[in-house]
């Protein structure tokens, strides 16, 4: 039997057992170890996407596993094989595909949003969407490859390179995944949060915090840069002040990064956009390459994806999961879904 949680709408997530689904041709059938809680998950859950998802709904695509069946038609992977997905499902006919960014389809299936998730301890997928594992990493860890393939691809379409100074607006998960991802690079990153207890944990993870309600930043940072400002700024704070501040950082020619979902139009000084030809990035989930490199990241641990894991709770235990997200303090809740192995 496979175990899974459906969230079927107020707030609410029933736990219960169905029959596996078998994989067909160009299938996988995953025995899924962990699945983390992110924050559109927690939208969900607040019935903020109850017009797109289908209730009852199988949620979450932050994942790691081990291929428990393989459908007809399927090779490159056996049995046992330990396994993430990149959670992207694409037409390949509309304007965006045609042009080669089949991650920003038109039409674009986030699997686990869209379609069936992998809340549950068996789940059957496209093998298409597959990413293999190193056998030596832990699958704990490995439910963090989504997230930080996020933050790899905001780094990369910032073009954020060895010796530029980085700032990154917000240190929750994202934020934090970000601020590593780009230290990698060789830049010098500085971390704004208002919240003491991110920003312990940010410095914890040897990254330099500014607190901005205590800072003025804008002369923190023309400090940090000779007068010259910051060459990338990472908005990941969604706050309407989070975007008026990122534009007072840039240097001559900065770029900007929205990285977070802005529930509301913004203001933004297009004039200091004018004045200092500033850019303004958009960034939007991932591409298989990025997926390869945050494999590589957090395997080598320049992501310390175990450091980031601050609670692991049964999968029949996921309303309180939901809920330890929900009150803050944590930064990645993952959900242990019963199937692959444990840990290893």
């Amino acid at each position: 039997m496979t175990r899974s949680a459906r969230y079927v709408g107020d707030r609410t997530f029933v736990v219960g057992d169905t029959e596996p689904a078998p994989p067909g041709p160009g299938q996988v059938r995953i025995d899924v170890a962990y699945t983390g809680i992110c924050g559109t998950d927690l939208h969900i859950m607040h019935g903020a996407m109850d017009h797109r998802v289908s209730m009852p709904a199988v949620i979450g695509h932050e994942m790691s596993g081990r291929i428990a069946e393989i459908g007809p038609g399927v090779e490159g992977h056996a049995v046992g094989d330990p396994v993430t997905v990149m959670p992207l499902d694409w037409c390949g006919q509309c304007p965006a595909c045609q042009a080669g960014h089949t991650h920003i389809c038109h039409r674009l299936n986030f699997v686990g949003i869209d379609s069936t998730g992998s809340m549950q301890s068996s789940w059957t997928v496209p093998a298409r969407i597959l990413v293999p594992l190193p056998r030596d990493l832990p699958l704990d860890q490995a439910a963090l490859i989504e997230p930080t393939a996020v933050a790899v691809h905001d780094v990369r379409r910032s073009r954020l390179t060895a010796g530029e100074h980085a700032v990154v607006i917000g240190a929750g998960p994202v934020g934090l995944l970000i601020a590593k991802v780009a230290q990698s690079t060789g830049a010098t990153v500085t971390v704004l949060e208002l919240d003491a207890h991110r920003r312990a944990v940010a410095a914890q993870l040897g990254l330099a915090t500014v607190d901005p309600a205590a800072v003025d930043v804008a002369a923190h940072v023309r400090q940090q840069t000779g007068d010259a400002g910051a060459a990338v700024v990472f908005e990941v704070s969604g706050s309407a002040a989070g975007v008026r501040l990122a534009t007072d950082l840039l240097a001559v020619r900065g770029r900007l990064v929205m990285v977070a979902i802005h529930p509301a139009p913004r203001e933004v000084d297009l004039h200091r956009f004018f004045w200092r030809e500033l850019e303004m990035i958009g960034v939007r989930v991932y591409q298989r390459d990025d997926y390869d490199e945050a494999v590589r990241l957090v395997h080598g641990r320049q992501v310390p994806a175990d450091r980031l894991i601050s609670r692991v709770v049964p999968l029949d235990d996921v309303a309180q999961a939901f809920g330890a997200l929900e009150a803050g303090g944590d930064v990645k809740v993952l959900v242990a879904c019963g199937g692959g192995g444990g840990e290893g």
